[in-house]
């Protein structure tokens, strides 16, 4: 079964930056099948497609706090497998594995990099949006980090909160 993101062209919204309150926040579960959320998805969609070296976008950084959120690594020089662009909600971790450290950005957190440690190997369980369907997606390298960071959003995380220490951040170097 396919994970592509076939939905509704959405709108383009504002991406909001450290410390607003809502990515400090866990974001509530929800109801898939809601047609608040599936408009929601399109427009993490658009806003990930418009967002130059963006790989995935959380719905809490646009400001909402639940837990939705989308991906695609498709393009991305690290990229190892993709499952193209997908939104899931209610995403969970089941499985992970083979730690690795690896550099990390984000965009509401548009002047740092930092050094974060995550599985290499994850499976997750999530539903679409639309039809509520469960779907279990198994992935590595680039595309798992990709999903444990957008989990972590939804979990009112950054990935600041998962660095080994001041050590580990960075100026951003390059602005994309």
């Amino acid at each position: 079964m396919s994970v592509q993101w076939t939905g509704p062209e959405g709108q383009v919204r504002p991406v909001v930056t450290a410390p607003a309150n809502v990515l400090s926040s866990v974001g509530q579960e929800v109801d898939p099948t809601d047609p608040e959320i599936v408009a929601l998805a399109a427009d993490l969609v658009s806003t990930m497609r418009v967002s130059p070296g963006c790989v995935g976008l959380a719905a809490p950084q646009v400001g909402v706090g639940v837990q939705v959120f989308c991906v695609d690594v498709t393009d991305h020089p690290k990229a190892v497998t993709t499952n193209g662009t997908f939104v899931l909600c209610n995403a969970k971790i089941i499985e992970a594995s083979r730690w690795r450290p690896g550099r990390e950005g984000c965009m509401s957190v548009p002047d740092l990099t930092g050094d974060v440690k995550r599985a290499a190997r994850i499976v997750v369980e999530a539903q679409l949006p639309g039809t509520g369907e469960p779907v279990t997606i198994t992935t590595d390298a680039f595309e798992a980090r990709a999903l444990q960071h957008e989990i972590d959003h939804c979990g009112g995380r950054l990935f600041l909160d998962r660095v080994a220490g001041a050590h580990a951040i960075y100026q951003r170097k390059v602005y994309l």
